[in-house]
């Protein structure tokens, strides 16, 4: 028995923003960004959020498999920029949904959220406890971000995507491997609600993306290839073996640098960041379901999924589609 992605499905909102459209915000150009990113546009929320969006993903994905809401046994969303603290996304997911018999809860590791939650869900369906599992990746990154730093704020993009995952009899999920470097957490964080209590004379925080980018650039170039080589070894399998890569899409420059690591060529490994952005836990998903939805992932293609992002936190899965 293995564990297979039966589905998939990804949404992002109306607003679409260019550089050019940046570019009247804060002191930058479309030849900036692409240059050091790779990225010429992204979509924000303009009412859109990361319940509307998953739910909107969830929806295709199941379409994507022939399943009902009512199908569904566990219900997982990633997401770091929830619009509540309680309830969580997941459970107004499901209620939304309709996926009254599903288990559902939140799981925040940033931008490797989402691979994150598919092997939580890969758990629990191995362990036997459940049968399938809907995850999404969502994110509204456009209300943490800091509208005056240049740095930070033509990185981003909102939306989400999902996919749905059920035991078979087919080649499915083959292994993961999962990193934490919380050492490290400084170079990439985010405050959340402040402290304000009749105790305290001044709140404590700053709730926008803060950012270390060097430090960001050479964790991942370094760290990603070492995963995904960690991963491919654990189950007797090369580079070479892989027909593509589907990585977060955090940065141009950082996908070529660990094409170059590994020594495979860029071919293999499709992008979409020029159009999204970096979508955190949504930017797997998202690039997986449009592969699926172009006709480029064909049964038996070998995959590998990798993302990596605040904590630190990274991952690798490899699979057959």
């Amino acid at each position: 028995m293995s564990v297979k992605i039966i589905g998939t499905g990804s949404a992002l909102p109306q607003k679409e923003i260019t550089n050019e459209d940046l570019a009247q915000l804060v002191e930058t150009s479309d030849e900036w960004v692409r240059e050091r990113t790779g990225i010429g546009s992204r979509h924000i929320s303009t009412g859109e959020t990361v319940v509307s969006l998953a739910v909107r993903a969830c929806e295709k994905a199941l379409e994507n498999a022939g399943k009902t809401a009512s199908e569904v046994e566990m219900l997982l969303v990633a997401t770091c920029t929830p619009e509540r603290g309680i309830p969580c996304a997941a459970c107004q997911v499901q209620s939304q949904l309709g996926a009254a018999d599903a288990v559902a809860f939140d799981l925040n590791a940033a931008c490797a959220g989402f691979l994150f939650a598919l092997h939580t869900a890969w758990a629990y369906i191995e362990a036997g406890i459940y049968e399938n599992a809907l995850i999404a990746g969502s994110e509204v990154l456009s209300k943490i971000i800091d509208w005056t730093d240049r740095g930070t704020c033509v990185l981003f993009g909102d939306g989400a995507g999902a996919v749905l995952l059920e035991r078979s009899n087919m080649p499915g999920i083959l292994g993961f491997v999962q990193h934490s470097d919380g050492t490290k957490g400084e170079v990439l964080k985010c405050d959340s609600r402040q402290l304000k209590n009749p105790y305290i004379s001044e709140p404590i925080n700053f709730p926008y993306v803060q950012m270390d980018g060097r430090e960001v650039f050479a964790f991942a170039v370094r760290q990603v290839p070492a995963c995904i080589t960690e991963t491919l070894q654990k189950v007797q399998l090369t580079p070479g073996d892989v027909d593509l890569f589907v990585l977060h899409q955090a940065n141009k420059r950082i996908i070529e640098g660990i094409s170059k690591r590994l020594s495979v060529e860029m071919e293999k490994f499709p992008m979409n960041l020029d159009r999204v952005g970096n979508m955190s836990s949504a930017a797997i998903p998202v690039l997986l379901d449009e592969l699926n939805r172009e006709g480029r992932l064909r049964e038996g293609m070998t995959l590998v999924l990798s993302g990596f992002g605040a904590g630190l936190t990274y991952g690798a899965c490899a699979l057959r589609w």
